[in-house]
């Protein structure tokens, strides 16, 4: 027997599929329809494809909802949904980040989601970032966040809890390097680094009554972070500016780095490596928790989808359901967004040591305003780190920032 909410929500697709002729949200899918005349057509990357073609084929078997699945690249989905979707030729159903969030609201291209008693059964962090002036646009499937790798060969003990701790056990495995992390040059890392920033109290933007974040509160050039960019001008013999990602990697891989501040994206070639991995909680610099910025996968509906009540319908009680999170965990080996999913991939150590480190993670804001921050928050630790003036070159970097807003408004 069909959920009652699922057989509601059919009863209205049907209808709107009579009033609106089988249109679909976008013009140039020509497939025939069946069933009741609905067709989805759903944005996917490759990676996704075959778990997404199962809950698909369920679907269209259960609703008469045709399922169009198109291959995307996820390089590339962001621009082209931005470009498409306003001209009523993007699809129904996209697949993205949460931080893309921000822009899309403020484009009016994609539509609150209708996700109802199902919001409990996902984890805080990834409802907070999928919320956005109190409405919810995006159901979750995945939640990422770094922590560090650590070679147990190297160091058989947990990470400590603090930075120097843990940068005087890397040296006391004389390796090349005690620590490594992406810096990327010039233009800095500020991702990877912003845990240790926070560990300072230091934040980007404030938040609102809402909890949410305020781009009229802009916090970075406060106290808490000129104490961190201070630390920062200290470190920079362990914290190199002029370490890539692929150097990092490389020296994690040939043994010569005990420590490695990255995500999970970065387990399956230090496996393949050899190397035996544990994943720890990331220490504190600053004396306060590290949080880690949180990044959440889900699907969007697009505002101009004409079937948006069966996209709804199909994201909720299809996608959201623990055993398409499972599959979608199986497949990319990333922490279900869907707390019971989540339990369930947590008997693998990489993924529970992931999880234990995502403990404090906050979500990765997805305000436009962040678009302002990104580049002059890279360049100016990579500045600080190669011997700029840590407080007057902060000092100028949340100048920078907030003129760059007040520009954009």
């Amino acid at each position: 027997m069909k959920p009652k909410r699922i057989l509601a929500i059919g009863a209205l697709v049907t209808s709107a599929a009579l009033l609106l002729s089988g249109c679909s949200g976008s013009s140039d899918d020509k497939s025939a329809d069946s069933g009741n005349g609905t067709t989805l057509t759903v944005w996917v990357d490759s990676d996704r494809l075959a778990v997404l073609k199962t809950a698909a084929e369920e679907y269209s078997k259960e609703q008469g909802v045709t399922i169009k699945l198109v291959d995307k690249s996820i390089e590339t989905m962001k621009a082209d949904f931005a470009r498409e979707a306003p001209t009523g030729k993007g699809p129904d159903i996209i697949m993205g980040a949460h931080d893309w969030i921000g822009g899309y609201v403020a484009d009016g291209i994609i539509s609150p989601i209708e996700l109802g008693d199902k919001a409990s059964e996902f984890s805080d962090v990834a409802i907070n970032a999928v919320t956005y002036d109190s409405k919810i646009y995006q159901v979750p499937y995945a939640v990422e966040n770094i922590g560090i790798l650590r070679n147990t060969e190297l160091v058989p003990d947990a990470t400590p809890a603090t930075w120097d701790e843990m940068i005087a056990a890397g040296r006391a495995t004389g390796k090349k390097y005690p620590f490594v992390v992406t810096q990327n040059g010039p233009e800095g890392d500020p991702y990877h680094v912003y845990p240790l920033q926070s560990s300072f109290g230091s934040s980007i933007f404030g938040l609102d009554d809402k909890g949410e974040y305020n781009p009229d509160d802009l916090t970075i050039g406060n106290a808490e972070g000129v104490a961190f960019a201070n630390w920062l001008g200290t470190v920079g013999d362990v914290i190199q500016g002029d370490i890539s990602g692929d150097v990092a990697k490389q020296a994690f891989l040939d043994g010569e780095a005990p420590f490695w501040l990255t995500g999970p994206w970065s387990v399956k070639e230090a496996q393949d490596a050899g190397i035996k991995l544990a994943v720890d909680p990331i220490p504190s610099a600053g004396g306060q928790e590290a949080n880690p910025f949180a990044g959440v996968k889900g699907f969007y509906i697009n505002s101009k989808s004409k079937n948006a009540v069966a996209a709804n319908d199909f994201l909720v009680n299809f996608i959201a359901t623990d055993k398409i999170q499972t599959a979608l965990f199986e497949q990319g080996g990333v922490l279900p967004a869907m707390t019971s999913a989540a339990d369930k991939a947590a008997s693998d150590p990489t993924v529970e040591g992931f999880k234990n480190a995502g403990k404090n993670a906050i979500p990765m804001p997805s305000i436009p305003a962040m678009a302002d921050v990104w580049t002059p928050w890279g360049i100016a630790e990579g500045d600080i780190l190669t011997g700029a003036d840590p407080t007057a070159t902060w000092s100028k970097l949340a100048t920078d920032i907030q003129a760059a807003i007040d520009e954009s408004k």
